[in-house]
């Protein structure tokens, strides 16, 4: 589905990647963990067109993502930031099928679909004449993932999607996230600091360092077998906090 083969990016001299192989495989979660500045979110940008290898290529379909591809390409993905990115200008209604008015879907395909993302994701459908300020935050993340799913795309790119919600919200979009994932067998790739978010949803998470992949795995081999001294570290600095908590409450 999605391949990274050395790809390095820079920025002002530094590396953010620094010779990159990733494969991500179709219909699977794969999340990519690390510190700040590992390079994570400039792999999904990279991905999704936004941005440009200094070096290495990306394929996409097992084609190169080459700029005379892009425009179809990126109509085969959606993607969804940390806040939703929702245009404040427009109702619900209007974000959610911006680009399906683009395309010039007609009013009937474009209304059907737009109630079928409404249930799925639980948006009440009072809500879709709204704007962005009148939604929660927790609403306005569902509408943007409508956003990125209207095109019903072959490839999610989430950065952070639950990053800026209070821990009550995060937990139940968590799970319903989840389910969406199972039910559409999407591939997903998603970027993620919380090491137990990854866990829920990934099958395969890929850490980072320094714009290097230092280990990649399934969940539990990840946690259970680190490949060396800095996935253990990653692994313990996570973990550490909750038994402070739980020894604090105890």
């Amino acid at each position: 589905m999605l391949r990274f083969e050395g790809v390095w990016k820079g920025y002002g001299g530094a590396p953010a990647l620094a010779g990159v192989d990733l494969e991500v495989p179709e219909a699977r979660t794969t999340v990519l963990i690390g510190p700040s500045g590992c390079g994570k979110s400039t792999l999904l940008r990279l991905a999704a067109g936004l941005i440009r290898p200094d070096r290495g290529r990306i394929w996409f379909e097992g084609e190169p993502l080459r700029p005379d591809r892009l425009r179809p390409a990126r109509l085969r993905m959606g993607y969804m930031i940390q806040d939703g990115g929702l245009f404040p200008h427009l109702t619900v209604r209007d974000n959610v099928t911006l680009m399906a008015r683009e395309l010039g879907w007609p009013r009937d395909r474009r209304e059907p679909r737009l109630a079928e993302l409404a249930e799925m994701v639980q948006l009440p459908a009072d809500l879709l004449a709204r704007y962005p300020i009148e939604l929660s935050g927790g609403q306005r993340q569902r509408v943007a993932l409508m956003r990125a799913l209207m095109l019903d795309p072959d490839l999610l790119l989430l950065d952070e999607p639950l990053g800026a919600l209070d821990p009550m919200i995060r937990f139940e979009l968590q799970r319903e996230l989840k389910a969406i994932f199972a039910r559409l067998g999407k591939t997903v790739l998603l970027v993620t600091h919380d090491l137990a978010e990854a866990v829920f949803f990934g099958h395969r998470l890929v850490l980072l360092r320094a714009g290097q992949v230092v280990q990649q795995a399934a969940p539990s081999v990840l946690l259970a077998r680190p490949t060396e001294p800095f996935v253990a570290r990653f692994v313990e600095a996570q973990r550490e906090p909750q038994r402070v908590l739980l020894g604090a409450v105890g």
